[in-house]
């Protein structure tokens, strides 16, 4: 079975719906509030054993009621949690605002993601037995570069979310396989404002990029080959928190599976169609007879 290694964050997702996102200094009056185990890394970690990979998670949780609660989520979502730490003081926390088009804004807290700073014993371990590693920027950047690195050591393949954007030094780089932004990283990143220029400037840096394109689907371009455009699947959007996660976790699988490109694309912008008519982030994941079901109709 294919295994895929989650370098990453685990945070509880404070979920607020409301039918118009309030401005600066404007109070309105949401409709719901939900607590939702989320965090990008655990996120990707529970979207990829959902599609049908063993999957390791790599982090730490805090010893509060939220730690227990996310550790048991990825454990219920069949994820290895044996290198999750739990560490003194609270968990990760995202604060989220969802409208009533699905659009959200969101404000994340490190928590005991921030104590993830290096590699413990055993985390390289892990990392060397995997299919793929997945990274995000919501831990500290020098773990992130540290699991990369050692990732390229053992020829281990290497997938980067770059959220929440900020820029990435040359070693990290060097060290990633496939970078996927979405439109708006992709452009923070680049300065480039077209998404195929942007993603024309990323490939100068790493070898395979894939862009991100919300309902438009994605944009994928690796060296030697022309762009590839992939649609994403036409759906009502209830909640798109996650689904860039839902997507990332369904990829590194479809990848790792040696499935072609395109094919692996289509089936993970499913997955991710799939998640954004749900409300929440890891609760919306699809399994994968449900994409099965789905790609193939």
């Amino acid at each position: 079975m294919t295994h895929i290694a989650v370098l990453g964050s685990t945070n509880m997702d404070l979920v607020t719906y409301v039918g118009k996102a309030p401005q600066r200094g404007e109070t309105v009056t949401g409709r719901e509030f939900r607590t939702i185990p989320g965090g990008k890394g655990a996120n990707q970690a529970i979207a990829a054993a959902r599609a049908g990979a063993t999957v390791s998670m790599i982090g730490a949780v805090g010893n509060d009621a939220f730690g227990a609660r996310l550790r048991d989520t990825l454990e219920h979502s069949g994820v290895d949690t044996d290198f999750l730490r739990t560490v003194e003081g609270p968990s990760g926390t995202a604060h989220i605002v969802v409208d009533d088009e699905g659009g959200n804004a969101i404000v994340v807290i490190p928590g005991a993601n921030g104590t993830v700073d290096h590699l413990s014993p055993g985390d390289e371990g892990v990392i060397a037995t995997a299919d793929a590693l997945l990274l995000q920027l919501e831990i500290p950047l020098a773990a992130v570069v540290a699991g990369a690195q050692a990732a390229r050591r053992h020829g281990i393949r290497t997938v980067l979310t770059p959220s929440p954007v900020q820029p990435l030094p040359p070693e990290l780089l060097a060290a990633v396989d496939l970078l996927v932004p979405n439109e708006y990283e992709a452009v923070t990143l680049t300065g480039r404002t077209d998404p195929r220029e942007a993603a024309a400037t990323l490939l100068d840096l790493v070898p395979e990029v894939v862009v991100t394109l919300g309902a438009t689907g994605c944009l994928y371009l690796t060296r030697g080959a022309e762009p590839l455009v992939v649609p994403a699947p036409r759906v009502r959007a209830v909640d798109s928190t996650g689904a860039g996660d839902t997507f990332v976790g369904t990829l590194a699988v479809a990848l790792a599976e040696e499935k072609p490109v395109r094919e692996a694309l289509s089936w993970a912008a499913t997955a991710a169609a799939i998640s954004v008519q749900r409300e929440g982030a890891s609760a919306s994941m699809p399994y994968r007879p449900e994409i099965e079901a789905q790609y193939s109709s």
